[in-house]
């Protein structure tokens, strides 16, 4: 016969899976996973530092940083472990969560806005607009902030593009966007093989193709500034409005029908998911599947209610491109591209949803 205690022990535990198994806690556990992960990335790297190394430079840092709001400190000078932990590594793994977080977001509420599993942060041309930018960029100069500016530029112009594009038409707003992005993208991907043809084979043209493939290697505090208060607004603005883009995921009529602006709600939805993809786009380049894989483990994680799964994407998506950075920096003695990498591992693993059936609303 089973005791009193043990039933209650059993009843005590089926509690405890039963609580941790809802949503929410699925969402902390997974932001706790990133927090893990961001902590973990500092110990990955060519330059070899003993862990002790970095996490007393860490402490000490942060002892520092606390000190410092109640009390004048005259700055310590920084060594050669210092300068690796918060130069190179630190802007890199904010970078790398940044990123990854933003294509998540944004793969998702297009998903809903468009009412397609398919869809990913680049449908409206703004990866291949922001390709030909940075192509640009490097073939009329070196400089990696005019790279950067230059990316950014034509990513948000192919997006303008667009919408200036599927004005013209009367049909469906969310199709004709579609049909818009693709025609924008085909453009700017003829222009950005045009430039690749005239750049210079022995010094441009390498430059162009590494930069297409994506990489977080040239990435610091200065890059960081001028494109993380716009992602980080917009992934917010987004996250806000999840049930509106619940309704707009159930059609147009049904949103008109339940008072929702569809037009207005639409441009508002496209406007957040491609300045972050932009921005996004200009300081890690064009890194594909994210978006479009990404979202699709929330919603089985989570399910398709938008509230839950926009965070959860984040959390997600923030913590696949840390795995994928840190396996960039550590698999061979030169830096993987991480566009490779995503490619190699979201490819099958969609492949994988596709067969099991996965790829949907459910």
């Amino acid at each position: 016969m089973v005791s009193d205690t043990g039933i209650k022990k059993s009843s005590r535990l089926w509690w405890i899976i039963h609580r941790l198994s809802g949503s929410n806690n699925q969402i902390l556990l997974v932001f706790f996973l990133m927090v893990f992960l961001f902590g973990f990335s500092f110990f990955i790297g060519r330059y070899s530092i003993p862990p002790l190394t970095i996490m007393s430079s860490l402490v000490s840092h942060l002892v520092s940083l606390i000190v410092s709001l109640f009390v004048s400190v005259d700055p310590a000078s920084s060594s050669n472990v210092d300068t690796v932990i918060f130069q190179v590594r630190l802007p890199r793994i904010i970078a790398a969560m940044l990123v990854g977080a933003g294509l998540s977001v944004s793969g998702a509420s297009f998903q809903g806005l468009f009412r397609n599993p398919l869809v990913s942060p680049h449908i409206l041309g703004v990866a291949a607009g922001a390709g030909f930018g940075a192509c640009f960029g490097i073939l009329i100069s070196e400089n990696i902030i005019m790279i950067q500016l230059m990316a950014f530029s034509f990513g948000l112009s192919a997006a303008f593009l667009s919408y200036g594009l599927s004005r013209f038409c009367r049909a469906t707003v969310t199709l004709v966007l579609v049909l818009s992005g693709i025609i924008v993208g085909a453009v700017f991907t003829a222009l950005t093989s045009l430039v690749k043809y005239v750049a210079d084979p022995y010094d441009k043209l390498p430059e162009m193709v590494f930069w297409l493939m994506g990489s977080l290697s040239s990435v610091r505090f200065d890059d960081l500034v001028y494109v993380a208060p716009g992602m980080l607004v917009s992934m917010l603005i987004l996250v806000l409005i999840g049930w509106r883009i619940n309704i707009l995921s159930l059609g147009e009529d049904e949103a008109k029908s339940l008072g929702i602006d569809t037009r207005k709600m639409t441009i508002l939805v496209v406007i957040c998911a491609t300045l972050i993809t932009t921005s996004a786009v200009s300081i890690s380049g064009i890194i594909g599947w994210v978006g479009l894989v990404v979202p699709h483990i929330a919603r089985m994680i989570v399910g398709p209610e938008h509230k839950k799964l926009l965070p959860m994407s984040i959390f997600l998506g923030a913590s696949f491109l840390l795995v994928v950075d840190d396996l960039a920096r550590s698999l061979m003695s030169i830096e993987i591209p991480l566009g490779v990498l995503t490619a190699l591992i979201g490819a099958p693993f969609f492949a994988y949803l596709l067969q099991r059936k996965k790829v949907g609303w459910s």
